[in-house]
């Protein structure tokens, strides 16, 4: 079931992404060399309570997954998503993203950026711009009337189209009044005219997911991080929009 917002909740979804957009984009300010994915954690969650929001992620257990024990999922290098920040250090050359979803006055927002530390290899810094691309085009896409693939088949072939893979697994989803609301799925792959009827009052995250190597994933012991299977880097970029009348509202960019 596929839950239709009113401008005033799509309102309230903006004043939590301007939040999350603030913790993320505040907390990457301080990615240097020698700071700990922990230490990230501290500075997001502190500026996230600071301001009376909460966190939808912590002690989230979907499927008998133990309790993920943390505000904001950073991951590293080839840490596709849901990495728990603790003693990992930051290295010069890393790409680092911060994946936050944020709960503030009932309403929730969901976004992620990845970020280079220091000087990248001119490979990251290609896999991070056409990620972040593979998310603008795919929300170019989000407008009443079209569908669910025309936003996945979009990603998927500019992404396939600079050599990247695009992780099978993980999906984009319904976001509101909880982190993962409905049924809704946001796939960043598929056929274009296939799949859910965007229309106007539905809220979800796009969140493609570009691997350098293959597009195969592994697991690790913690049950959370999930890694390339080839260890090759991974970027991820995401936003909360909502499907209005003219089109499309970004409601995690800072606006």
């Amino acid at each position: 079931m596929v839950s239709l917002k009113t401008p005033v909740q799509i309102a309230k979804m903006r004043e939590t992404g301007r939040l999350v957009h603030r913790a993320i984009h505040e907390t990457g300010a301080s990615l240097v060399p020698g700071i700990t994915t922990g230490k990230l954690e501290d500075m997001a969650s502190r500026i996230i309570s600071d301001a009376g929001g909460s966190s939808p992620c912590l002690g989230y257990s979907p499927g008998g997954h133990p309790p993920y024990p943390a505000w904001t999922c950073i991951s590293v290098n080839e840490e596709i998503v849901h990495a728990i920040p603790g003693r990992r250090v930051i290295r010069e050359g890393d790409i680092v993203t911060i994946d936050i979803c944020a709960e503030l006055n009932g309403f929730v927002a969901d976004s992620a950026y990845t970020f280079p530390v220091g000087k990248v290899s001119p490979q990251a810094e290609r896999l991070l711009k056409v990620t972040k691309e593979a998310l603008i085009r795919g929300i170019a896409q989000a407008r009443a009337g079209k569908k669910m693939g025309d936003i996945g088949s979009t990603i998927q072939r500019y992404a396939e189209s600079n050599g990247y893979s695009v992780v099978r697994e993980l999906h984009g989803h319904g976001v509101g009044e909880s982190m993962h609301e409905g049924d809704l799925q946001v796939p960043n792959y598929g056929s274009p005219n296939r799949g859910t009827l965007l229309q106007c009052g539905m809220t979800f995250a796009i969140e493609p997911m570009l691997n350098a190597g293959r597009k195969e994933i592994a697991i690790n012991e913690d049950g959370w991080t999930i890694v390339t299977a080839d260890g090759k880097l991974s970027a991820h970029f995401e936003h909360t929009v909502a499907i209005v009348e003219h089109g499309v509202q970004i409601l995690t960019n800072g606006d």
